[in-house]
């Protein structure tokens, strides 16, 4: 979260719990998954979406106003080395709307 401040845009990928169909995208704005801690909650249990909720409050319009979330879902979230196809092909969609959504400035 301290690393967002002051950027446009904040882009977010994690693994889903598998539950369906592995390799699905699901494409959420952050401000739909913020989550407020819990209560006595220690860093090790802060996760990113509770950074988001933090990081808006902390930084206010300092905090990039475009956040998005890509999650993907899981074959399975057991020890692996590789992942699935279809994640694989789910990160390779992923990878090529992040890449249409940067805003590259031309050089001087």
């Amino acid at each position: 979260m301290y690393r967002a401040r002051g950027a446009q845009q904040l882009i977010v990928i994690d693994a889903r719990e598998p539950e369906g169909k592995p390799g699905a995208i699901y494409e959420v704005p952050g401000d739909v998954l913020a989550a407020e801690p819990v209560h006595g909650v220690g860093l090790h249990a802060f996760r990113w979406d509770n950074a988001l909720f933090v990081g808006r409050k902390i930084f206010g319009d300092d905090f990039p106003s475009d956040v998005q979330v890509y999650l993907i879902e899981a074959q399975t979230l057991d020890y692996a080395t590789e992942l699935s196809g279809p994640v694989v092909a789910a990160v390779e969609k992923v990878a090529a709307k992040i890449a249409a959504r940067l805003v590259i400035a031309p050089e001087a």
